[in-house]
């Protein structure tokens, strides 16, 4: 039988459209997992575009931020049974041997290959899960939200694992896109006080953080707002833009020892000195992806309450009106789209 999918075929610009996949089958130490839900990434939207830097295994379906209830249980697979509901991480192909995966660090595995991209995401009605990637759900968590655990997983790393936030810090977070506007909820969380930074057609999404998630709402230039307090800058800076320019505002705009924590992906050269970090005394971080300890915590906020995404849903579509959810999200008038195979 076969299911539609949202299907990414060849690297040029536009090459995603709907097709039939089959079902997949479990391996041995696999779950097949019946898609409830699926978010809409940007990286759904470069590879869309082609603007991507990294690899893909084309044809693939994407779509790695997604859960949804247990189908079918590989014969090996010991905790899980049919019907559980569950979450997925995104490093569908790890190297089991390599020191990094050892350490728990699987995420930075060279070898490590996502869904969406290296081989078939969820936006579909089923898709193939290694065991070791699934978290439980908790039963009052709604699916819609508990699908977007994954790009909450890549803030909570890069804003509580990766930055040194204290209660009472001045945060500037350059970049409103879902990733940014998570970071700025994750540093309100951890007691800072944040300012979201973008551009004037990002005035949409920068109201919805602000409403969300309490932060201050720049348009254009932040300096003001950084040397507010004694003249020397911002405690830390979140890079969630990417593009060289927003690290070049960041060097200019966070105080002597303070630190950048940079999330965002952009393949643009630098085109600036590197001086500043050194005359600064600054700790500049990058932050990839997530672990197990990461998810847990996140599914825990979520549960809680502490946490909430509902803001963050600018609507549900079904599988079929998947290019109007992707346009939705590319032109700024939501955060996050929605997808639904069923």
């Amino acid at each position: 039988m076969k299911f539609p999918a949202v299907v990414n075929f060849a690297p040029e610009a536009g090459s995603v459209e709907l097709r039939e996949v089959s079902r997949p089958e479990p391996g041995d130490q696999d779950v097949i997992l019946a898609v409830e839900a699926v978010g809409v990434c940007g990286s759904d939207l470069h590879q869309w575009h082609s603007s991507h830097s990294w690899p893909v295994n084309y044809p693939v379906v994407l779509g790695h931020e997604f859960g949804g209830a247990i189908a079918a249980v590989g014969r090996e697979v010991k905790g899980w049974s049919e019907g559980d509901r569950a979450v997925s991480e995104t490093a569908a192909v790890i190297n089991p041997d390599s020191p990094l995966t050892r350490a728990g660090l699987y995420n930075l595995d060279p070898n490590r290959k996502g869904f969406g991209y290296g081989v078939d995401g969820a936006m579909t009605r089923f898709v193939r899960v290694p065991s070791r990637c699934l978290h439980r759900v908790p039963a009052k968590l709604a699916m819609e939200e508990a699908a977007l655990t994954e790009p909450c997983c890549v803030a909570y790393n890069a804003v509580i694992n990766n930055a040194s936030i204290k209660p009472g810090d001045r945060v500037l977070v350059l970049g409103p896109g879902p990733i940014g506007i998570l970071c700025a909820a994750m540093a309100r969380l951890a007691g800072a006080e944040v300012a979201l930074v973008g551009l004037e057609r990002d005035r949409v999404r920068l109201e919805i953080a602000a409403k969300a998630y309490g932060c201050e709402i720049i348009i254009g230039d932040a300096t003001a707002w950084a040397e507010e307090r004694d003249g020397l800058g911002a405690d830390g800076i979140i890079d969630a833009a990417g593009a060289s320019v927003a690290l070049k505002i960041a060097l200019e705009l966070v105080r002597p020892n303070g630190w950048i924590s940079k999330v965002g992906w952009g393949p643009q050269p630098l085109n600036f000195s590197l001086d500043p970090l050194v005359q600064k005394n600054i700790r500049l971080q990058g932050s990839f992806s997530h672990n197990w300890p990461v998810w847990e915590r996140v599914l825990a906020l979520l549960a809680s309450g502490q946490l909430d995404v509902k803001a963050v849903t600018g609507g549900i579509w079904g599988l079929e009106n998947w290019h109007e959810a992707f346009e939705k999200m590319h032109s700024g008038a939501i955060v996050k789209a929605v997808l639904k195979p069923v």
